[in-house]
């Protein structure tokens, strides 16, 4: 059985699919030939309008069939009310064995992903992630074949490549005009930035636009252009904009992630990249919107403002923009309403096509220009390596999202993580799910110390700086240890032989698989 460069066994082959392992995060990759795409030509005569009464004339209309592909974008999150309305028009049009490819699955209920998977109308899942009931099938071993993960500057790369091509896309926009002009970034159902949207616009062979809000023509501002649009419906709902930030854009008060912010915020401020002009990613979620909040005072008391901030944007750094903390924020996704709304009136805050943010086969993207990019984990072990899937227990936690993307960008990439959750460490050995490869994590943030990666690009400098500061360094092999004897060792998971995720790293060589877990 083949070995990647992480030492991760796999198949030569799953099924159809040809695993080409991964060899390194800055190997060259080899691309020849031009970007691949489903978009056809097409004529409107004047006075023809592209307006449909209903989902299922528009998937008619589409000639949408057996085994083809359909896609969607996760703008709006858990509060996602088109994908579930379009797979019930599918599936009441008896279409059947459908690639799914949305740009991630979140925890969608009523109806649930997974009861379209149990009646056929799906077999084959791509995203950056999949969680909820859906997760829990796939990881049972429900699905026939296996779910191909990607991050997401990965997704626009197979898309170009020819890995991934989009028959019908379906667009959920907060307001269109009739023609297929639309945003996210107005209307009771703003989601803000479309920017995971635009390469399905670009690239499928039919495109539409899903909305609860028809305005007059033409719509503005316009996100996605009515050039690539063949087709609109409009729908009593959309979605509730309220549940985007479910879970992702909360300000904690637990002292222990009050302390691993402030350590990240002093790591960041100790290094020599921490000066006027200088561009960072937070993200969501607990930690880091406390590590951007302690951010910002360390950049008022320090005198420095930043030059960009970048990727899937909290109210939090609008609030960092207001205060002319940050000159420019390249939004991705808008993870609540605050920052959905700022683009629209903040000429600073701007949306960008989620290639742009994070394809690194492309002729330049931010990533390559960010200075600091913080990320979350689930676990990360004594390699540095990063696991954003799976958690302790089996269970599909969350998604690849664009960490793998930020820590291959970044010049200095921060891990952030308490080394135990519950009776669980988190800092391992050796990670249940490879996601990120420690190669390109520079440091290891928790309550117990800080811990620099020897093998990163930025080590020298980073320890350099860090050495000037009261800041406790340790080995990443301490914490592991201190975390296993604070828990114990944890009873290994069981699984079969069965394949059931195939965890792609940017390039599309395989960095993992996730098999079939066993339950007692």
């Amino acid at each position: 059985m083949p070995v990647n460069s992480l030492g991760r066994e796999l198949p030569k082959w799953i099924g159809d699919y040809v695993v080409k392992p991964y060899t390194g995060a800055y190997e060259p990759q080899s691309f020849a030939g031009t970007v691949v795409t489903r978009r056809t030509p097409s004529q409107r005569v004047p006075g023809d309008s592209k307006l449909l009464p209903g989902l299922k004339e528009a998937v008619l209309a589409s000639d949408l069939k057996d085994g083809m592909t359909i896609s969607f974008h996760h703008s709006l999150r858990e509060g996602d009310q088109i994908i579930g309305q379009v797979l019930t028009a599918i599936r009441e049009l008896g279409i059947k064995g459908l690639r799914f490819a949305p740009s991630a699955v979140v925890n969608i209920k009523n109806p649930s992903i997974v009861d379209f998977v149990r009646d056929g109308t799906i077999d084959r899942i791509e995203a950056s992630g999949i969680r909820g009931q859906l997760g829990d099938a796939v990881l049972a071993g429900e699905m026939e074949q296996p779910v191909i993960l990607r991050p997401h500057g990965a997704r626009p790369r197979a898309i170009e490549a020819g890995e991934l091509q989009i028959d019908v896309a379906f667009i959920g926009a907060s307001a269109a005009d009739d023609y297929g002009n639309c945003t996210g970034q107005i209307g009771p159902n703003a989601c803000g930035a479309l920017g995971y949207s635009f390469v399905d616009a670009q690239n499928a062979g039919c495109v539409v636009v899903v909305t609860d809000n028809l305005v007059d023509y033409p719509c503005c501002p316009a996100s996605i252009s009515q050039q690539w649009v063949d087709y609109v419906v409009q729908v009593d709902s959309i979605g509730d904009p309220a549940k985007i930030g479910a879970g992702a854009a909360r300000l904690t008060k637990n002292p222990r992630d009050l302390l691993i912010a402030q350590r990240t915020v002093e790591l960041i401020a100790a290094s020599r990249l921490f000066k006027e002009g200088f561009s960072f990613q937070t993200g969501a979620g607990a930690i880091p919107i406390a590590i951007t909040k302690c951010l910002g005072e360390k950049m008022k008391e320090r005198g420095v403002k930043a030059s960009f901030a970048l990727g899937g944007i909290p109210a939090a750094i609008i609030d960092m923009y207001d205060e002319g903390l940050v000159r420019v924020v390249e939004c991705s996704q808008s993870f609540d309403a605050v920052a959905a709304r700022a683009i629209y009136d903040r000429p600073g805050v701007v949306e960008i096509d989620n290639a742009d943010y994070a394809n690194a086969y492309s002729k330049g993207g931010f990533l390559n220009r960010e200075d600091f990019g913080v990320l979350g984990a689930l676990e990360v072990d004594t390699d540095f390596n990063v696991n954003i899937l799976t958690g302790s227990s089996g269970e599909m936690m969350g998604g690849l999202g664009g960490g793998p993307d930020v820590a291959g960008g970044a010049a200095i990439s921060i891990v952030t993580l308490p080394i135990i959750r519950g009776r669980t460490p988190s800092v391992v050995k050796k990670v249940l799910t490879l996601c990120t490869s420690g190669e390109t994590v520079a440091a290891v943030v928790t309550e117990a110390g800080v811990a620099l990666n020897p093998r990163h690009r930025s080590y020298q400098q980073l320890r350099e700086d860090l050495e000037q500061t009261s800041l406790k360094l340790v080995s990443i092999e301490e914490l592991q240890q201190l975390a296993e004897s604070m828990t114990g060792v944890p009873k290994p998971i069981e699984t079969g032989d069965k394949v059931t995720c195939i965890v792609e790293y940017r390039d599309g060589t395989v960095i993992d698989v996730i098999r079939e877990i066993k339950r007692p």
